[in-house]
């Protein structure tokens, strides 16, 4: 039965754990081959040996050696995080669904290429506040031409699987390994994680993205495009339903050119770890998301009038 909270459709009796089968499509959907591995591996080695990031590798160095006294299930304190690196605040040992639900709340979010997943905290947080999300011209005309169709929380695995893939141009170094997918896999079945999926007129999957939602807040894992600006069609999209939900805020992490120029800018962590306190002071909005709003209509948001 679908129930609504604050303006907010959502279907928590949909929650249900995957069955065997599901579990082992699931399981060779997120394998990664050796090869994969291998190259993952070496570009990760590489990513984390520019010299951008070599002055940080001797903190890294005392962290890891830290937690080797830690308990598995501790989590770090955001507050404590390190500038160099940049946000680092401890290994993420434990990524059960209750840890990492429980690291969400705390501001935390786990992040590696390669050797242990670490737990982040960044000096300064990347944050959406709907009223000043900017949806370009040239978008809002794509959205109005009817190519394409939105939905939310339909094909997750689907989406996490695509958000890992290599991208155009792009050497593939990914973040998003078999750990990761799984336990976001896991936050997904228990209603906290979500995604959106962009679908063709071909009724293929053209770009998606996945976020965790805690409290009132949402924070956005990553994304992927298979066809121009399909991630950014879905993204506003969610960015327009998370705005007439009541939401208040999206959670960028990391700022990026791109995200910039959709209304994202940095505030400090303090400032984010107050708001998200707020955030956690509302109810989880847990559940299965349906999309309440076709393309034209979104494409017509005026979000400064929100």
């Amino acid at each position: 039965m679908m129930r609504t909270e604050a303006g907010l459709a959502y279907f928590a009796d949909q929650i249900s754990l995957p069955d065997a089968g599901h579990a082992d499509r699931r399981a060779a959907l997120f394998r990664e081959s050796g090869r994969d591995r291998l190259e993952r591996w070496a570009l990760g080695l590489a990513w984390a040996a520019s010299p951008k990031r070599l002055p940080g590798l001797p903190a890294l160095a005392l962290v890891t050696l830290a937690d080797l006294f830690r308990s598995p299930g501790i989590l770090p304190n955001p507050e404590a995080a390190l500038d160099k690196p940049y946000g680092l605040a401890g290994i993420a040992r434990d990524l059960s669904m209750p840890n990492l639900l429980a690291a969400h709340r705390r501001g935390l979010y786990p992040f590696a290429h390669v050797g242990p997943i670490k737990w982040w905290s960044p000096p300064q947080r990347s944050l959406l506040f709907f009223s000043q999300f900017h949806i370009a011209k040239r978008l809002r005309r794509q959205m109005r031409q009817g190519h394409y169709r939105v939905t939310f929380d339909t094909d997750f695995d689907g989406v996490i699987k695509a958000c890992a893939g290599q991208r155009a141009g792009r050497w593939h170094v990914t973040w998003i390994t078999p750990a990761i997918m799984h336990a976001y896999a896991a936050l997904f079945d228990a209603g906290y994680a979500h995604s959106f999926e962009v679908w063709n007129d071909k009724g293929e999957l053209a770009g998606g993205g996945y976020g965790v939602a805690v409290g009132n807040s949402f924070v956005t894992e990553s994304q992927f495009s298979r066809e121009d600006n399909t991630s950014k069609i879905g993204f506003t999209v969610l960015n327009h339903h998370l705005a007439q939900w009541g939401f208040a805020f999206n959670d960028g992490k990391i700022l990026t050119p791109t995200t910039r120029d959709m209304g994202f800018h940095e505030i400090p962590r303090a400032d984010y770890l107050t708001r998200l306190a707020s955030a956690l002071e509302q109810s989880d909005r847990r559940g299965r998301w349906q999309v309440e709003a076709d393309l034209a209509q979104v494409a017509d948001w005026q979000p400064q009038q929100s």
